[in-house]
């Protein structure tokens, strides 16, 4: 299994389900519902964001060995406590009509704050990772300014160039030429943010948010959306999958007990309080904060995206050699990520029902 998991052929394929995991991720999305987020969704997705960063931060200077690569692993475990993954909760709040409520709008606005701010966290991580300190004031200036310049420019192309090229698309009858635009629009994103010294992924992520409904006859953009769904989760999502999969040791559950009993804690109650006390600002409902905190908990693939990012990078190997909770590290995460993403519909859908279920009680009182 493990030469597999290290042959480049395999490699470049799990690459290439990154880019499409992440291609996908940015179509769910568009900027007018992120134009549209109210300053009280931001307030949440950095209050659903900060409190599991600091938890991680914390947990990680308590538990991990000091090394040269000491900050990157603990700002990685924070990394990994903050991020949401967005598609979880939209599948559930469609599936019971609740994408429309009020706290359907905020945690999916949230969740869009909150995976954009999480790719400019993996940005600092990446840029860790490589040196194995944190950046001196130079290194963030240029690292700040390299990040700048990437939204500066895709910004412009996503919202002038691409809108520029309806009346194009309209002359074309077919899906085939809107989804090569897209690939060559993702690809072009991706090597530009690789120039940058970041990470491909916030390109596919980018190019997929800026190819708007509005841009396509909303058939033509069905179409495109289920070819590259079909790519993805039919090809090239399970390849990647599998080589998590590959890659994950259940001994941790053994070996390191308290650091993954706590580390899943820290990210339940973080994203609970983190992003619910917001909310219940916001909405002075502690039903529907309780909703948004815990619609914000999931991981999904970007978490394990992110992981394998690190993994990669050898973050998990120092110092030589390795303790058991740096080595366990990895698997710790995964196996997070997985469980907050299977209890987060099972949660919504119990607390869901649970309302509906009272409020109809008092009716017939």
């Amino acid at each position: 299994m493990s030469d597999v998991a290290e042959n480049e052929v395999f490699i470049a394929i799990t690459d290439l389900g990154i880019f499409f995991l992440m291609l996908q991720a940015g179509l769910e999305m568009q900027p007018r519902e992120l134009a549209e987020s109210s300053k009280s969704a931001l307030l949440v997705a950095i209050g659903g964001m900060l409190l599991p960063l600091v938890a991680g931060l914390g947990l990680g200077y308590i538990f991990l060995p000091h090394s040269d690569y000491f900050t990157a692993q603990v700002l990685f475990i924070g990394t990994a406590l903050a991020i949401t993954a967005i598609p979880v909760p939209v599948k559930v709040l469609m599936e019971l009509n609740q994408l429309a409520s009020r706290f359907g709008r905020m945690i999916v606005s949230s969740a869009i704050f909150d995976d954009i701010l999480s790719l400019i966290l993996l940005a600092v991580l990446t840029a860790l990772i490589r040196t194995g300190q944190f950046p001196g004031t130079e290194a963030l200036l240029s690292l700040g300014g390299g990040i700048f310049l990437f939204f500066a420019i895709t910004i412009g192309i996503g919202l002038f160039l691409l809108p520029r090229m309806k009346n194009l698309f309209k002359v074309s009858l077919t899906e085939e030429f809107e989804f090569s635009v897209l690939l060559v629009v993702a690809f072009g994103f991706a090597v530009f943010v690789e120039v940058l010294h970041l990470h491909f992924i916030l390109g596919a992520f980018t190019a997929g948010l800026f190819f708007t409904r509005r841009m396509l006859d909303k058939k033509i953009f069905a179409g495109v959306k289920n070819r590259v769904s079909g790519i993805t989760t039919g090809f090239l999502a399970p390849i990647f999958f599998a080589s998590i999969g590959m890659r994950l040791d259940l001994s941790a559950i053994s070996t390191i007990p308290l650091f993954l009993f706590l580390l899943i804690l820290a990210a339940v109650l973080g994203k609970m309080l983190g992003a619910g006390l917001p909310a219940y600002w916001v909405t002075r409902s502690w039903h529907e904060a309780s909703l948004v905190g815990f619609g914000m908990n999931a991981r999904g693939a970007v978490e394990l995206i992110i992981a394998d990012i690190a993994l990669r990078q050898g973050l998990f190997l120092h110092p030589d050699p390795a303790p058991v909770i740096v080595s366990s590290l990895f698997s710790a995460v995964v196996i997070m990520a997985v469980l907050t993403t299977l209890i987060t519909p099972i949660g919504l859908r119990w607390m869901l029902s649970g309302s509906a279920s009272t409020h109809g009680h008092d009716e017939n009182r």
